[in-house]
C-alpha cells in the first residue's frame, strides 16, 4: 500500500480480477529491461533477484519452500540454504539493499517474497506456472515487469490484478523502518538535533504535556495490486531549549490500510523537548527504497541553518524542501503535514495536503 501525495493518487481501482489484454512478451535472448533506477538502487536489486528466481534459481527456490506457499504473507529469501548458489545470491543482494538504504551491514535480511494476491492461489493449485516480479520504483507505473521460467519479460498491467500467479520480491519495510529510525536518531543526536537529551532531563517529579493521537484516517488512494502494506512514520520538529531545531521520529506500525480509521491513543508530540509551546509534524511512508543516510544528511543540512529568532517558525516547509526530488517517486513518500500543534490543541485536524485526518488531545504525562 502507498499513501502518496494526493496529486499523485492513482485513479484506477483494483477491487476485482480482470483478464490482462495484450501481454507484452520480450524474447529470452533480448537485452535486459531498461530501468530508470540506478544499478545500485533497491529497485534494481529486487528486479535482478526476481529475474533469477523465475529462471536459474526457480527449482532451488521451490526446494527451499520460497515459491510453494500460497499465502500472501512475505517469506524471507534468506531462508534459502546458505551454501547454495541461491543462498549466496540472496545474501549478496541483502548486502546491496542495506547499502542502498544507508543501513549498517549487520547481517540483517530485508528481501522477502510473497504471492501478490490471495486469489492467485487457485491458479497455483491448478498447476499454472507462476511469474516473479518486483514492485516498480515508480509510484504510478503503467506496467509491472515480471519474468517467466525462460527469462522472458512479461509486462503486466499495473492497474489490474493478473489471473496468472505472480510472486513479488520486496523489502521488509517494517524491519527497514525500525533500523532506519535508529540510524536517523543516532545521526541527529550527533549533530545536536535530537530531543532525547531534553526529554531525559525531565525530572520524575516534574511531568510534562504531550499530544495524544486518539484517531487517524488516511484517504483511499486505490493502490495497485503490486504494493503491499506501507510503514508510516512521522517527523516531529520544534525548537529545543538551546535554540536549535530538534527532530524526532515516531513509527505508526498499526497504520496498514488507507481508507480506515485507527484509534491508537499514541503519544505523538512530547513538549518537554521544546522551548516553545508549538511543534510541527510531517508524515511519511517507507515504501522500500528509503535511504536513511541521505534522509539524515538532507534534514541536517536544511535544519542546522535555521536559527531561533525569538518567535516560533513553522518547520514543515523546511523539512519537505530538504527532500531530494527523486524521493517523490517511491522512496520516503510524503503523506501529509500538520502545522503548529500546541499543548492546548484538541479535536479533529485535517492535514495541509488534505490526505489525512487525525484527532488529538492534550495529555499530561504525570510523574511517577
Amino acid at each position: 500500500m502507498s499513501l502518496s501525495h494526493p496529486t499523485r493518487l492513482l485513479a484506477s481501482t483494483v477491487g476485482a480480477l480482470a483478464v490482462i489484454a495484450g501481454l507484452m512478451i520480450t524474447p529470452a535472448h533480448a537485452a535486459p529491461a531498461k530501468t530508470t533506477a540506478p544499478a545500485d538502487s533497491v529497485a534494481a536489486v529486487t528486479d535482478r533477484i526476481a529475474a533469477r528466481l523465475a529462471g536459474e534459481f526457480a527449482d532451488e527456490a521451490r526446494r527451499s519452500g520460497l515459491l510453494s506457499a500460497t499465502s500472501t504473507d512475505p517469506v524471507l529469501l534468506a531462508r534459502a540454504a546458505e551454501g547454495t548458489a541461491l543462498g549466496r545470491a540472496v545474501r549478496d543482494a541483502d548486502q546491496e539493499v542495506l547499502a542502498a538504504k544507508g543501513l549498517p551491514q549487520d547481517g540483517t535480511s530485508l528481501l522477502t517474497i510473497r504471492l501478490a494476491h490471495a486469489d492467485m492461489a487457485a491458479a497455483l493449485r491448478r498447476g499454472t506456472a507462476p511469474l516473479v516480479a518486483s514492485s516498480p520504483s515508480d509510484d504510478a507505473p503503467t506496467t509491472v515487469t515480471a519474468y517467466d521460467h525462460t527469462g522472458r519479460r512479461i509486462a503486466l498491467a499495473a492497474d489490474r490484478v493478473p489471473l496468472r500467479p505472480v510472486y513479488l520480491v520486496e523489502v521488509d519495510t517494517a524491519t527497514a523502518l525500525a533500523k532506519g529510525t535508529e540510524v536517523l536518531r543516532s545521526a541527529l543526536s550527533q549533530r545536536g538535533l535530537s530531543p532525547a537529551t531534553a526529554r531525559a532531563a525531565v525530572t520524575p517529579a516534574a511531568g510534562y504535556w504531550a499530544t495524544q493521537l486518539t484517531s487517524i484516517h488516511l484517504n483511499d488512494d486505490h493502490e495497485p495490486w503490486h504494493k503491499g502494506d506501507s510503514e508510516i512514520f512521522t517527523i516531529t520538529a520544534g525548537f529545543g531549549l538551546d535554540g536549535k531545531v530538534k527532530v524526532d521520529t515516531t513509527q505508526l506500525p498499526y497504520l496498514d490500510e488507507d481508507g480506515r480509521t485507527y484509534y491508537p491513543n499514541q503519544l505523538l508530540v512530547h513538549f518537554s523537548d521544546y522551548k516553545y509551546n508549538l511543534a510541527d509534524i510531517v508524515m511519511m511512508e517507507e515504501d522500500g527504497g528509503t535511504n536513511y543516510r541521505d534522509l539524515t544528511l538532507a534534514l541536517t543540512q536544511a535544519l542546522l541553518t535555521i536559527v531561533d529568532g525569538g518567535a516560533y517558525i513553522p518547520l514543515v516547509n523546511a523539512i519537505i524542501n530538504a527532500l531530494p526530488g527523486d524521493w517523490w517517486t517511491d522512496d520516503p513518500d510524503y503523506v501529509d503535514s500538520w502545522y503548529t500543534l500546541s499543548t492546548s490543541t484538541v479535536g479533529t485536524l485535517r492535514g495541509a495536503a488534505g490526505n489525512g485526518t487525525m484527532t488529538v488531545a492534550p495529555y499530561w504525562v504525570a510523574p511517577l
